[in-house]
């Protein structure tokens, strides 16, 4: 017993070294990742001069703070944040409502060629988009669609990642459920509706996240579709300052500051169900 008792400690003890020298390990990484965050809003208070200045100033000895009141009267800042916000909300909605009512027919409903259907859609998320950008700008130019949101809009509206998320995640909840609920006369939308949507908040709230971050973010989609000032995006606007001569880069980072407090918002509100959508959506395959 006192063998037994004394290997026990010694496993407890090794275990314990192991997980403080990962803890060590992660807090060191985590340091190392918000570096250049740090240095973006050190940047964001101090002079073009000043930004690149070696060794680095991480506290400024006089702020800038007007950098934050310049941003919106060198470039129309407002009107861009309002453009971006509209295109991000817009499609973030349109990817849930998509990607949760086509997941629910591939998981739930029985129909010919489903699973190749389902993976031949899902196939294409092996494809780049470069690979057929060109096409879609043709597409959309014979639509009468380049130069407006809605091109951006049609174009995202549907993913084949949230599919397979949803998909995955649906395939978790017993099919009990919606046995019972077509015994009680309830149709396949009202199922959707009703059960697999209140059920699926996790999910929803991960495929809100990587929708919300990839749309806010995106400057290629912007860039080739959006040529009038009035629709441009906070992405495209960046460059704006960026002069002939010379980067205005104190009021780029401030910008940049402003830009990532939408993201940083929509993630905290939904972290907690973030790492829960993830690994439930692979509980089952």
């Amino acid at each position: 017993m006192s063998n037994l008792s004394t290997d026990e400690n010694i496993y407890v003890n090794q275990k314990g070294k192991v997980s403080t020298f990962l803890m060590i390990l992660l807090c060191i990484t985590g340091v190392a990742m918000l570096i250049p965050f740090a240095w973006m809003l050190s940047a964001s208070l101090k002079l073009d001069k000043d930004v690149f200045s070696f060794p680095i100033q991480w506290i400024p000895k006089e702020p800038r703070w007007q950098n934050y009141a310049d941003i919106w009267t060198k470039i129309p800042l407002g009107k861009f944040v309002y453009n971006t916000a509209k295109l991000t909300v817009i499609v973030t909605f349109l990817q849930i409502i998509t990607s949760s009512f086509a997941a629910y027919a591939f998981a739930k409903l029985q129909f010919k060629f489903k699973n190749f259907l389902f993976l031949s859609y899902i196939a294409t998320i092996a494809m780049p988009w470069q690979v057929y950008m060109v096409p879609q700008f043709i597409l959309m130019r014979n639509f009468h669609l380049n130069n407006t949101h809605m091109a951006l809009i049609v174009l995202q509206a549907f993913s084949a990642f949230g599919v397979f998320l949803m998909r995955q995640f649906y395939q978790g909840i017993p099919d009990d459920l919606c046995e019972a609920a077509r015994i009680d006369g309830m149709s396949e939308y009202g199922i959707w509706f009703r059960i697999m949507l209140p059920l699926s908040k996790p999910a929803i709230s991960t495929l809100t996240i990587f929708t919300f971050v990839r749309t806010w973010n995106d400057f290629l989609g912007p860039m080739i579709y959006l040529t009038k000032t009035e629709l441009k995006t906070i992405q495209i606007g960046l460059r704006m300052f960026i002069t002939q001569y010379s980067s205005e880069y104190g009021l780029i980072m401030a910008a940049s500051v402003v830009t990532l407090i939408p993201v940083i918002i929509v993630f905290l509100a939904l972290q907690k169900f973030f790492v829960q959508g993830i690994a439930s959506t692979g509980i089952k395959g």
